[in-house]
């Protein structure tokens, strides 16, 4: 038997309903704005397994080092490919695990507007400072500097940018008001129940593709079906109704 499906076997014989002594912990490293929607996913996987995943939010980059260095996360919900890839060649995610659980959208965003174009990135008369995730940490914010890279405006605006760790934290500068604009994830601005303000879908031919990756990183059979059930379509469905895009599955 393959070993890909014999992971697949075990996590859903692990979603058979058990009894309160057979319920497990598992921890979940999870990209910041992928936060909210791994919220409901887990709480429909303790639901239909008993089991509940512990969510840890974060940047990526943090996630990464902290994995390297031995943290105790059963599964990382990464914001990108490129670390996830890294681990596994690395051995440190289980055989087989890898894959694309959502496609990230970048958006330009300004609350308290009605409209948002990349001209205003030039007109820099109307802002005193643009928010971005940490391009070094965070997935979100290594698209947002291709895409400023692509428009020409990068070093041209270098004393205007503001970092958040995570693009949660540039969210944050925004919506408090310490930044007039900023790169954030689509799924944050949907998220938003009152006037979200205005923003531009950033073409996804401005940036790499931001694939975000799910990785096994511990024998834990409940976090095995975790990862199973992420890929039903239940869950796909949540993530699609999160503003994000979903691969095919195969």
């Amino acid at each position: 038997m393959k070993r890909p499906t014999a992971i697949m076997l075990l996590a859903l014989l692990c979603l058979a309903p058990f009894g309160p002594a057979r319920a497990e912990r598992i921890v979940v490293a999870v990209a910041a704005n992928f936060t909210d929607t791994a919220q409901q996913i887990a709480a429909a996987f303790e639901q239909a397994s008993g089991h509940r995943a512990d969510l840890v939010p974060g940047s990526t980059g943090k996630h990464f080092a902290q994995i390297v260095n031995g943290a105790p996360f059963d599964v990382l919900l990464a914001a990108d490919r490129a670390r996830p890839e890294t681990l596994e060649r690395q051995g440190r995610v289980r055989p087989g695990s890898r894959f694309t659980y959502a496609l990230g959208r970048l958006a330009l965003w300004r609350p308290h507007a009605e409209r948002v174009a990349p001209g205003d990135l030039v007109e820099t008369s109307t802002f005193r400072h643009l928010a971005l995730a940490n391009p070094r940490l965070a997935p979100y914010g290594l698209a947002a500097r291709q895409t400023l890279e692509s428009l020409g405006q990068w070093d041209r605006l270098q004393d205007r940018l503001v970092f958040g760790e995570n693009v949660g934290q540039a969210f944050r500068f925004v919506d408090s008001g310490a930044a007039e604009l900023g790169f954030v994830a689509l799924a944050q601005l949907r998220r938003i129940n009152t006037n979200p303000g205005a923003w531009w879908l950033v073409p996804e031919t401005h940036h790499a593709p931001i694939e975000q990756q799910a990785v096994l990183l511990s024998d834990a059979p409940p976090a095995a079906a975790f990862l199973a059930f992420l890929r039903e379509e239940r869950a796909r469905g949540m993530i699609r109704a999160a503003g994000y895009g979903v691969p095919d599955v195969h």
